[in-house]
């Protein structure tokens, strides 16, 4: 295993763990976190329920917590570590906040998800200009259990 793939599979691991307390909590099961230099910046997951807030995904969660934490420029040149591609919205803030490497679990493609039309994260960066290194299916196979234990149709809208 290379340093990179060692990492990687460390902070999915807590990735992973956020994303089963919002499972617990009945939010939808995802999670992040957001590493600079080796340094843990946040942990953050999907409130979306339990805030009755359809903003309130993982990836915006662990950047508010990093910008209240550490400031405003805390995720520049910053790695995130998510269990579930980031959807056009969270991709956008991602971009606006500088995160320059994006670790993923699982794509939206494996799920067959039909809600976001033909989006994925490289048809974002092509659109947008985004330039951002991606390294995918860290852990698939254990977050990919964990979505079919949520058992709901992705494409459902929340309650």
């Amino acid at each position: 295993m290379t340093s990179n793939e060692t990492e990687d599979t460390r902070w999915m691991r807590i990735a992973l763990d956020e994303a089963m307390e919002a499972f617990e909590r009945g939010d939808w099961p995802t999670g992040a976190v957001l590493v600079r230099d080796g340094e843990l910046l946040a942990r953050g997951q999907n409130r979306q329920n339990t805030r009755s807030d359809p903003t309130a995904h993982a990836e915006t969660d662990a950047l508010q917590i990093a910008f209240a934490v550490h400031g405003a420029d805390v995720a520049r040149g910053a790695t995130l570590y998510c269990t579930m591609e980031p959807c056009p919205m969270c991709a956008g803030a991602l971009k606006l906040a500088g995160v320059r490497t994006l670790v993923l679990a699982l794509r939206h493609a494996t799920l067959r998800r039909t809600d976001l039309g033909h989006y994925d994260l490289e048809a974002f960066c092509a659109m947008t200009g985004y330039e951002v290194e991606l390294r995918q299916n860290v852990l698939e196979a254990d977050y990919l259990a964990l979505r079919l234990r949520w058992g709901r149709d992705p494409v459902a809208p929340a309650r």
